[in-house]
């Protein structure tokens, strides 16, 4: 028989204060698709796509919202509970406990929110007209059917939960609960598409209004709309650190070490097989969102990428901002642009073969801007976090001088795209010809690129020629996580952070 104990208003003192899992883990942020690697980051990890807002502060508005979030208070199982384990539990027990207890009190949190999401955001925006049914269904996915799937767990949870607050087992229920997730998929999938759609509607002023007034409510937290959309993927991938606490505090004589060790190859076979599906919906997005000026430019690499290893806004050596998508095989080089009312990438020169691209990590104040007067009078910083990328095949050349928006995001742009090199060349058998920067040197040519004053004519003249028709959006879209270096080239594979 269930027994539901609610929290004692006497405070007994901690026999051993336990750091709480939720201090461990960040709270969640509006993140650059980490991959939606890492990126799943690579995170896909969702990160902020959102233009640059095009209105006004509300007038009505006193005072202006934090732009840090507001965190749930944590809890404690030694605090929640008003008795006495110093004589029946060790330390280590009352960590199990404490671990338990994270997990429960997560699914709680979780059903809490994803009901609010729906109650304070989904049907008054319904209700009011300020979107269509069928746009608020592309933005919140099947987030209807998690509910029922989270509060099964915390029945469960709760169910063996002792009359003193204590639990025995929990891994027979996680091995039996932990495959529902596997539902999960559609709702990541969905998330590329909804992201965009959101950030689209935003431009509306009833959305933003809306939006803006939920924001600075107390319900929010100071978290947005996206932020409570983005709360199951969050969710899924800090399954395996939830169970891992708990069995590192589970005795090996404790029938529930081996349960415990098979619920977390489920939940790591559930997460791997869900990120590959959010790479391929993440890839197929952006590819049916690239716009062609000319028949030349398709390319048949593009076509049958499966996984878009990076993409993010870059500027080049003139200012121009590019939005630079790296695929399996193939970099492409775009202009965001507004196409019939979407986000669209117009294709800015030729898509250049990852197998033939040369790569070079420029040294900050080595490039010189724009060719001109203004590029000598530059401060420092708008000549730092540049590296070049350039391709020559015949009569064809290209040659591209890119800055990232620090030196981090410099960094992981040159290993992500050292690493696609890298697997590449692996699949074709020539990986024992790279050299330290994970390039491919031609056939009587040196690996790196001249760095005289001719080179750097060529480059200003490669970045100063432009036949974009359309105008630039003005976009941010940030560089996602990359993969990290695999340690063996025949078991390579892509991987995605949900």
């Amino acid at each position: 028989m269930a027994v539901n104990w609610e929290p004692s208003n006497k405070r007994v003192k901690p026999l051993s204060r336990v750091t709480s899992l939720a201090n461990l883990i960040p709270p969640v942020k509006t993140t650059p698709l980490k991959r939606f690697s890492q990126t799943l980051q690579r995170s896909i990890s969702f990160r902020s796509e959102s233009r640059p807002d095009i209105l006004a502060p509300r007038a009505w508005s006193r005072n202006a919202t934090s732009s840090s979030t507001k965190r749930r208070d944590s809890k404690l199982w030694s605090e929640t509970f008003d008795v006495c384990v110093s004589q029946v539990l060790t330390a280590k027990e009352i960590k199990r406990q404490e671990a338990i207890f994270e997990l429960s009190q997560g699914e709680e949190d979780l059903i809490e929110d994803l009901k609010l999401a729906k109650k304070a955001y989904h049907d008054p925006m319904l209700k009011l007209s300020i979107m269509t049914e069928q746009e608020l269904n592309q933005i919140f996915g099947t987030l209807d059917s998690l509910i029922p799937l989270h509060e099964d767990l915390l029945r469960q949870l709760r169910d063996v939960r002792k009359p003193d607050g204590s639990t025995e087992h929990v891994g027979p229920i996680l091995v039996g609960w932990l495959p529902c997730l596997s539902s999960y998929d559609s709702y990541c999938s969905n998330q590329v598409a909804a992201k965009a759609l959101l950030d689209h509607k935003k431009q509306d002023h009833r959305v933003q209004d809306f939006l803006q007034r939920c924001l600075e409510s107390p319900f929010s937290r100071k978290l947005d709309l996206w932020n409570f959309l983005d709360i199951p993927r969050s969710r899924l991938v800090k399954y395996p650190l939830l169970l891992r606490e708990i069995l590192r505090h589970t005795p090996n004589d404790n029938p529930d070490q081996q349960h415990l060790e098979e619920a977390i190859n489920i939940i790591q076979g559930i997460v791997a097989e869900i990120n590959t599906k959010t790479g391929e919906s993440e890839c197929r997005y952006y590819k049916e969102r690239l716009l062609y000026l000319e028949e030349g430019q398709k390319d048949s690499l593009i076509d049958s990428s499966r996984v878009l290893c990076c993409h993010g806004e870059l500027k080049n050596n003139r200012g121009v901002k590019l939005h630079v998508f790296l695929f399996q095989e193939v970099l492409v080089i775009t202009r965001a642009i507004t196409h019939n009312e979407q986000l669209c990438y117009q294709l800015y020169r030729q898509p250049i073969p990852v197998k033939d691209l040369m790569l070079e990590d420029l040294q900050d104040g080595e490039v010189r801007l724009g060719g001109s007067l203004r590029g000598a009078f530059s401060n420092n910083e708008r000549i730092k976090n540049f590296f070049r990328v350039s391709f020559r095949n015949g009569s064809q050349s290209q040659t591209h001088s890119l800055q990232a928006n620090d030196t981090f995001n410099k960094q992981q742009w040159l290993n992500c795209i050292r690493q696609a090199k890298e697997k590449v060349l692996c699949a074709a058998g020539q990986a024992g010809l790279l050299d330290s920067e994970g390039l491919l040197p031609e056939p009587g040519t040196e690996t790196r690129e001249p760095r005289g004053e001719t080179k750097l004519e060529q480059m200003d003249q490669s970045d100063s020629e432009s036949d974009c028709s359309m105008d630039t959006s003005e976009v941010s879209l940030e560089c996602e996580r990359m993969e990290q270096t695999e340690a063996s080239c025949a078991n390579s594979r892509p991987e995605e952070t949900v």
